[in-house]
């Protein structure tokens, strides 16, 4: 496989690793993670950031989708290679107000950017890399309930995640309604599809074909997978925007150097991945979201939502052609404390929830400033 332009061929992975500028986060070791596979991953290590100050009731638990970390809000600098990536909803004043709220992001397990995951060193001082765990959505709960264990929060105030981070938000209403008062789920679904397991296999697919992928264990080699991630991410960026957008855009127009316009843009977002994660961690969390089913093992999808306490607001994008309306309906229904499905219009397909800052914010803050059984 030949790279794209704009990509170091001597970069192994774009992981944060021992040694590298903490930035803003904070680590904790929460032990051991008894995982569905039946193993246990040990010495589990959560890289998180946090924003305001806990009074014992008003914490929020902010979930990152796919490629997102712990850096919810804040500028890029070391440590961070890109700024917040909810930096106008999270903050002073803001829909999720840090004057009032005490706001924690914890980066995924299985991640990149400071939680254990594949690029993490093991027991023994080498990298995990191929022989990491396979994860599920439910491992990755567990880990965040540890981290809220070690934190001292007993209740979240509110659970919000977009996307993946919807998967996991949606776990915690229903594993632990207890300690969930209200739940915003933008843009996710009750379990993954067909199409986006199919998508998700795909992306997959074209890491573990490149020749520099060694089953994984590429962290000691001259070069990672660069070219498989950049064409996972070309691949799933089409998902995550719509028809229309790319049409007004990009339309069939040629750069001067005899390149098609989108073709360059989608090069662009794969060398801006590349440079910030890993094609194992990509390879571990996408076949984690493919095994989200809220109702496995719970009689079904309708009994395990009937399980959900919290105050909760649905939100769905009215473009998105990867996570479509029908899914977030679907929620809304059967979630017997769930509002009335909120749809978010954007042009920007499934990406709408991260930028359509004024209408998701909107609702955010609606939810988060309402009183308990109101």
């Amino acid at each position: 496989m030949s790279l794209a332009p704009g990509i170091d061929p001597s970069l192994v992975t774009g992981a944060w690793r021992e040694g590298d500028h903490p930035g803003d986060r904070q680590f904790a070791q929460v032990g051991d993670i008894a995982l569905d596979s039946g193993k246990t991953l040990p010495d589990v290590r959560i890289a998180y950031e946090t924003w305001g100050t806990f009074d014992g009731s008003n914490a929020v638990l902010v979930l990152h989708a796919l490629t997102g970390d712990s850096h919810v809000a804040g500028t890029a600098g070391p440590g961070h290679p890109t700024a917040g990536w909810w930096d106008t909803l999270v903050g002073p004043g803001r829909a999720i107000d840090t004057d009032r709220l005490y706001v924690v992001a914890p980066n995924i397990l299985g991640g990149c950017q400071g939680t254990t995951g594949p690029a993490s060193l093991d027991r023994d001082g080498f990298h995990w890399g191929g022989s990491f765990p396979a994860l599920t959505v439910r491992d990755q709960v567990r880990a965040e309930a540890a981290l809220a264990d070690r934190l001292g929060v007993e209740r979240w105030h509110a659970v919000v995640g977009g996307s993946a981070g919807g998967m996991r938000a949606l776990e915690w209403a229903v594993e632990h309604p207890a300690q969930v008062d209200r739940l915003f789920l933008l843009a996710t679904s009750a379990a993954a599809s067909a199409e986006q397991i199919a998508l998700s296999r795909t992306q997959v697919a074209a890491i573990e074909t490149d020749p520099a992928w060694y089953g994984g264990d590429y962290y000691d080699g001259p070069q990672g997978p660069l070219a498989g991630l950049d064409l996972a991410r070309r691949i799933a960026h089409i998902a995550y925007r719509c028809e229309g957008e790319l049409a007004d855009r990009f339309g069939r127009a040629v750069q001067g150097d005899g390149t098609w316009a989108v073709d360059s843009y989608l090069q662009h977002h794969g060398a801006k991945l590349v440079r910030r994660f890993d094609a194992n961690s990509y390879v571990i969390l996408t076949s984690a979201m493919d095994t989200h089913d809220i109702g496995r093992d719970r009689g079904g999808v309708a009994a395990a939502l009937a399980r959900v306490t919290a105050r909760t607001v649905v939100a769905g994008i009215d473009s998105d052609r990867l996570y479509p309306l029908h899914q977030q309906q679907e929620l809304a229904d059967l979630i017997p404390t769930a509002e009335d499905l909120r749809i978010v219009t954007s042009a920007h397909g499934h990406d709408g929830f991260l930028i359509e800052s004024d209408q998701v914010g909107e609702l955010a803050r609606a939810l988060l400033r309402a009183g308990r059984g109101s």
